[in-house]
């Protein structure tokens, strides 16, 4: 071949390779919400970690105020329920839906509810079917990268073992044309069988799944009830996501399921201690049996039930370790803590409770909230927190009498920084009244890794008469918090350590020289500060 030629030909090539260069599609580059190895990120590349729940909206579409209910209590996201048309809905009402989510300054996950339990269920839909959904309400959902999470669709399949075993390529092809269609939102991927992967399914094949993802931006999410009621059970599933590298969140979990007693410490605690997201179900509404799963009473923030109680002012709860996404302050990290409150004055101390008030903290964003700590004794041991205020006092209750204590404060932002204790006031309650003709037994057992406890109340009449009809009350001494009991209805606010037990009808009576046996489960962290003093209908009683 001659050299004219040669470069005529060499010419030729050239030119068709870099036609087949110009022709050849880009990957697009995810935007907004992202994964960046096993955690998810902002735009900006700071970690957002989920902390939120679960809200029914296509069951309650006018329950809006819920949003701002739900972000007032500390959350950072919240996972709305949707319809895809073939079970519910199709709920066409997404762009107010995103709206309400960034006025509140909450990350919002959207999610199908029609997929669930498909294979068993014969009225579900399948992934395919949500795919189309979320195609119709793309207008919604394109440019809102930075604010929503694309949960496809919720417990895909059922236990039918044939029909989950096509997890993977059902999913696989669900995300596949997700992108396609113009989709780069974060994709959440909801395990099989009923969301609890108890085959681990997911888990084996979620590496495909990630591979299929040509942005590479989907997050797995294991719903865990009754198949995790062990801390075994719960880290070995976490170990296997970390060990392959793969981003998960938990996006469902309860303190209680009819198919078991998930181990609800052990989820919130490890997902804390290893960075995970969780998203627990559910706000209100619930029917069918799981009524218990409600965190409210009729969507009313005010009236948080024990679980609700739980999840947002428990350990490890959403209070205390939820952080604001980035993208609601301008795009960048608030690190910037509060000044420290003013040392707190006490008033109306009497022999089990002082008022405390203290000059407020300021900050460069806004601070959201007070955590007041006490100490027992005029100098050393450790403070813990006893409660936390909106505003700048508080009501001490649950101490004893003829007993010293010092109380300091500090301040949180709304990105969860924590300001210096403030100085302490030191407050000694004066001697109480003389017990009463009563006497109350309290003991406990620890249990679930020293964050769970029982405990035992035992009730006697002492006294010559029957009581008819009884309210108990006690304080705790220190974080414990009630979570479900028995033989009595128990009540204890949100953010107090007061806990009453009022009888129930086979047992309202005591006759003289009688006892009733309560009881409770509970939460603690730290020390499990046994209960010293107790009221029945407001008299005091001797404590054994």
């Amino acid at each position: 071949m001659n050299r004219v030629v040669l470069r005529a030909a060499v010419a030729t090539v050239l030119a068709v390779l870099c036609s087949m260069l110009v022709h050849v599609p880009a990957q697009s580059a995810p935007v907004g919400l992202r994964v960046s190895g096993t955690r998810v990120v902002e735009a900006n590349g700071a970690a957002f970690v989920m902390r939120g729940v679960s809200h029914a909206h296509v069951w309650y579409p006018t329950q809006t105020s819920s949003f701002a209910n739900i972000k007032a209590l500390g959350a950072n996201t919240v996972r709305v329920v949707l319809g895809s048309g073939q079970r519910w809905g199709p709920s066409t009402d997404v762009a107010s839906i995103v709206s309400l989510c960034k006025q509140n300054r909450l990350i919002c996950v959207l999610e199908a509810h029609d997929t669930t339990g498909f294979g068993e269920d014969g009225a579900a839909a399948t992934l395919d079917q949500a795919v189309t959904y979320w195609i119709s309400q793309k207008s919604a959902l394109v440019g809102q990268e930075d604010y929503v999470v694309i949960n496809i669709g919720n417990e895909p399949f059922g236990n039918n073992a044939t029909v989950s075993a096509t997890w993977a390529s059902a999913t696989s092809n669900a995300v596949s044309r997700l992108r396609s269609n113009g989709f780069h939102h974060l994709i959440m991927a909801d395990a099989p069988m009923w969301g609890q992967d108890w085959q681990n399914i997911m888990r084996d094949d979620a590496a495909s799944v990630e591979t299929a993802d040509p942005d590479h931006n989907t997050v797995f999410s294991i719903h865990m009830y009754g198949v995790y009621d062990t801390a075994a059970e719960i880290n070995t599933y976490f170990d296997a996501f970390r060990t392959a590298g793969l981003p998960l969140v938990v996006g469902e979990f309860g303190f209680n399921h009819s198919d078991g007693n998930p181990d609800e410490d052990t989820i919130m605690a490890q997902a804390q201690a290893r960075g995970l997201g969780y998203l627990g179900w559910s706000w209100s509404g619930n029917g069918g049996g799981v009524e218990y799963l409600d965190m409210t009473t009729g969507f009313n923030p005010a009236q948080l039930t024990s679980w609700g109680d739980r999840i947002f002012n428990g350990a490890n709860g959403i209070r205390s370790t939820a952080r604001e996404a980035t993208i609601y302050s301008g795009g960048s990290v608030d690190s910037q803590a509060p000044t420290t409150p003013g040392t707190p004055t006490a008033a109306g101390v009497t022999s089990g409770s002082a008022t405390l008030s203290w000059s407020p903290s300021t900050d460069n964003v806004g601070v959201t909230g007070y955590e007041v700590l006490r100490a027992t004794g005029s100098s050393g041991g450790t403070f813990t927190s006893v409660g936390t205020s909106a505003s700048t006092s508080f009501a001490a209750s649950g101490l004893s009498p003829s007993t010293t204590y010092r109380f300091t404060v500090r301040a949180r932002d709304a990105a969860g920084n924590i300001s210096a204790s403030s100085g302490a006031v030191t407050v000694t309650t004066p001697a109480g009244p003389a017990t009463g003709p009563c006497r109350v037994t309290y003991q406990t057992q620890n249990w679930g890794g020293d964050s769970g406890f029982t405990g035992n109340v035992t009730i006697a009449n002492t006294g010559t008469t029957a009581v008819d009809g009884w309210t108990l009350k006690f304080t705790f001494p220190g974080n414990q918090r009630v979570s479900a009991g028995w033989n009595a209805t128990w009540s204890q606010a949100s953010g107090s350590a007061n806990v009453t037990a009022v009888n129930a009808e086979y047992n309202r009576t005591l006759a003289p020289n009688a006892s009733v046996g309560i009881g409770f489960n509970g939460t603690f962290s730290g020390s499990n500060a046994a209960v010293t003093s107790f009221t029945l209908n407001d008299v005091a009683c001797t404590t054994v």
